[in-house]
């Protein structure tokens, strides 16, 4: 889980913090009410390719471990970067250093790519693309302390968003688009939460802009398992029933059966902090890898033959064509 890490023995606490937070009062726009075109430009929907983004998911894997301070996280940073040069009319890197365990100072980045950097209406899509840098769960216990690869833990969400650069790319929509790659999401000691979430936690309190609040962001974690099955996570119903409303409704409306219309888990994950900072925010995350035993989570079974192109494609479809459609 690209870390969200689950807590499941502190939901009651995690579910009162939530509560406060979307009891501001504050007034913000339904994502999903019908808006008035203004000089819309028709657009064509493009193609996501699994297939393609199956592809990024591979490359980054053979990095090898992502983790914050190791090679692969030094060699994926670039491999990002570049990419996303290529595609994005704009790029930005937040760096910043972070406290860690024992002494460790670590240097985080998170790389934000922007579309359409004019455009007032503003959709936000996010994933983190570091690896955790142990395996607790891992059922050989000479190798817990071993960084994993992380193939659905942090690659996967990573995957579809360069796959949905190229086609932004290609195929500009009505709406300006971010992709926000947070850092540092899965470092902490599980049970130690201010470890977790070092990147989204940054990112909240150092918006791109003054006054920045895009109508909507969708958070990917854990989306490449084999076996998806994508419930609605219990803070994203909470937080931002509408844009839950949106995205499962649009699933619905493609044929896409990954997507399942039942309540899902209270997950820590990245949103969390967004909607903290006014970004409403879900997330979009099978947390049942491969199923209800979770043996491949936050172990060494994180690994590309885990996943499938088939499960990337239908979240990449469904996103594709939610940003298509958006109007001005």
């Amino acid at each position: 889980m690209g870390t969200f890490f689950l807590l499941r023995f502190i939901a009651a606490f995690w579910l009162g913090a939530a509560s406060l937070t979307g009891c501001s009062g504050e007034q913000r726009p339904d994502a999903a009410a019908p808006r008035k075109p203004q000089a819309e430009v028709p657009v064509t929907i493009p193609t996501f390719s699994g297939r393609s983004a199956f592809g990024y998911l591979i490359r980054q894997t053979s990095f090898g471990p992502r983790n914050p301070g190791s090679n692969g996280h030094k060699d994926c940073l670039n491999f990002m970067t570049s990419t996303l040069q290529g595609f994005a009319d704009d790029v930005r890197l937040q760096q910043f250093t972070q406290a860690g365990y024992n002494g460790e100072v670590l240097r985080l980045t998170n790389v934000v790519a922007s579309f359409r950097p004019e455009a007032t209406a503003r959709i936000l899509l996010c994933a983190h693309w570091d690896t955790r840098p142990r395996a607790e769960h891992d059922p050989d216990r000479s190798r817990r302390n071993q960084a994993i690869l992380g193939a659905n833990d942090g690659a996967s969400g990573v995957a579809v968003l360069l796959e949905i650069a190229s086609l932004l790319k290609t195929q500009r929509p009505n709406v300006g688009v971010d992709l926000v790659f947070f850092d540092g999401e899965d470092y902490g000691v599980e049970g130690d939460q201010p470890n977790y979430l070092l990147g989204s936690r940054y990112f909240a309190k150092n918006l791109p802009a003054a006054g920045y609040v895009p109508r909507f962001g969708v958070l990917l974690d854990m989306v490449g398992d084999s076996n998806l099955e994508l419930p609605k996570e219990a803070h994203s119903v909470r937080y931002a029933p509408d844009v839950v409303n949106l995205i499962w409704g649009k699933a619905s409306e493609l044929g896409i059966s990954q997507f399942i219309d039942s309540p899902g888990e209270e997950i820590l994950d990245d949103h969390v902090p967004l909607n903290e900072a006014g970004i409403k925010t879900i997330d979009l995350i099978d947390f049942n890898y491969p199923d209800q035993s979770n043996r491949y989570w936050h172990t060494h079974q994180d690994t590309p033959e885990h996943c499938s192109a088939e499960s990337l494609e239908a979240v990449g479809t469904v996103l594709t064509h939610v940003l298509y459609t958006q109007h001005p």
